[in-house]
Parts: C-alpha cells; structure tokens; sequence
C-alpha cells in the first residue's frame, strides 16, 4: 500500500551526489586546481605576458626587417619575404619562456616548501606533474595567441586556420612544460636550472630552421636539424600558417631525403616525445622526497 500522508521534503535540501560524481570530481580535481593556479599567476602579472613577448618581436621585427633590406640592396634575395619567413621561429619563440616558468616555480616550490605540501596532499602525484603541464602549456598558448594578433606585421592573414596554428603551438608548449618539469624534478638549484635550460633552448631554437631553411646544409648541420624535434614542429606551424608563399615553397619545407613528411606526421612526432618526456617527469616526481 501506498502511503499518502507523508509530506513532501519541503527543506530545499538536495539529494546526495552520486558516489561515482564525487570520484570524478577527485580525479578531476588536482589538474583544475594547479592549472587555475598558473592561470592566477598570468591575470596578477600582466607585466609578465609584456615582457614575455619582446624577444620574439625584436626578433621578428628587427632581424627580419634588417637581413630582408640588406638582402634586396645585394640582390641575392631567395626568400620574397624573410620577415614571415621568421614569424613561426617567432611564435615557438614565444611559447617556450612562460612553459620553463613553470619548471622554474616547481624548483622553487621545493625550496620554499609548497612542494612538501603537494606530495602530502591525498591526489596522485601524477595528476601534481600533469596539472602543472597543462597550466604551464595554457599560458605558452597565451602568449602565442598574443603574437598572433600581431600576425599581420609578418604578412599573415586572419583566417580560420589560426586555430590550428593555436592548437599546434599548444603542442609545443606542452613540449617545452613537460622538457621544465623534467629539468625541475632533477636539478634542486634554481641557478643550475636556469643555466642548464637557457643552454638547452638556444641550441634548440639555432637548429630548428627558424632563421634558415632545413635544407641544402652541410652533412654535420644537416644531421643536427633533422635530429632536433622543434624542427618538426616550426615547419608544421610554417606550412599551417596562412599568408605568403615563402611559407609553403619548395625550398623552405622540411625535406627528409626526397620525402616531405606530412604535419600530421611532425606533430606525431612532438606528440610521442611529449608523452615520453612527461612520463619520465611523473616517473621522477613519484619519487620524490
């Protein structure tokens, strides 16, 4: 038998979450926490994000205006443009400096003691190095995004395949987060971090084809950037990159022997190395003291 004569709940309380809601939640957690975290360091120093983009632009600006003058006074000109031709070195330029921050801020959390307090707290340290690689790749993508705006300097035009620009400098920073956390969880000085990465990254960005093309170089340069994975990755951004034909040419392309890998073949293979690197951070920070 029914019973009629019992009220309704009239007490606004709601009904109790689902228990597999609530694992969700702290699963999910963790990551949301620490990439709000990155995200609040961005809003409170917007000096920071200025700051951040005037080695890429001088870069820009200044050696691609010069060296293209100087070319075209000399008529030994072989790119139409070099100013556009930089802009993708100009872009991953810009993405790398606020991804290393984050290494930078982990080295010091571990010197202050926030780090203590992260390794006691009850998520998996796993979702601790992920979290602050999806925070640091977030910003990286920030400062893209701002330079992008600026894109028009270069000769890039304003379509919707920026997007696609944005998502592959997503990857980058992603690679360059996950390349910090990995230096962080193994160097405890924050001086040896920073000289370790800023002799790291140079080499990086010299032998990526950012400032020359990837081809016709001599045997020990040519193995050298064809071995460096941001090659891959400031070709894909040059060929995605709607605006002159300096960026799609023949001659700047990335050639592999007689193959022109695909981008989707290039950022497969900034994808495998992320996931290699981030692994190898987790594997680290797991064992952490």
């Amino acid at each position: 038998m029914t019973r009629t004569d019992i009220p309704p709940d009239v007490t606004g309380t709601k009904p109790a979450a689902h228990p597999s809601e609530g694992r969700t939640w702290h699963t999910v957690r963790p990551y949301a926490l620490l990439w709000r975290r990155e995200m609040t360091r961005l809003r409170h120093n917007p000096l920071r994000l200025v700051m951040g983009l005037v080695t890429p632009l001088l870069f820009l600006v200044v050696l691609g205006t010069g060296l293209e003058a100087a070319s075209s006074t000399l008529g030994k000109a072989q790119l139409n443009d070099y100013r556009a031709y930089l802009f993708p070195g100009a872009l991953v330029m810009s993405v790398q400096a606020p991804a290393i921050a984050v290494g930078i801020s982990l080295v010091w959390d571990r010197r202050l003691g926030m780090l203590r307090q992260m390794l006691v707290s009850p998520f998996p340290r796993s979702s601790i190095v992920l979290g602050l690689a999806l925070g640091g790749a977030t910003t990286g993508a920030v400062y893209g995004l701002a330079l992008l705006a600026v894109g028009g300097i270069a000769g890039v035009r304003y379509t919707p395949m920026l997007l696609v620009v944005l998502v592959e400098l997503l990857l980058i920073s992603l690679l360059f987060t996950s390349f910090g956390l990995l230096a962080a969880v193994t160097i405890r000085q924050v001086d040896t971090f920073q000289i370790v990465v800023n002799l790291s990254l140079m080499p990086l960005m010299f032998f990526s084809g950012a400032m020359f093309p990837p081809n016709g170089l001599p045997g020990w340069l040519d193995t050298v950037v064809k071995l460096n994975p941001l090659t891959y990755g400031v070709d894909a951004v040059r060929r995605t990159l709607p605006g002159p034909d300096v960026l799609t040419s023949e001659q700047t392309r990335l050639m592999l022997g007689d193959w022109n890998p695909p981008v989707y073949a290039e950022l497969g293979v900034l994808a495998a190395l992320t996931a290699a690197v981030l692994g190898l951070a987790t594997h680290r920070f797991s064992r952490s003291r």
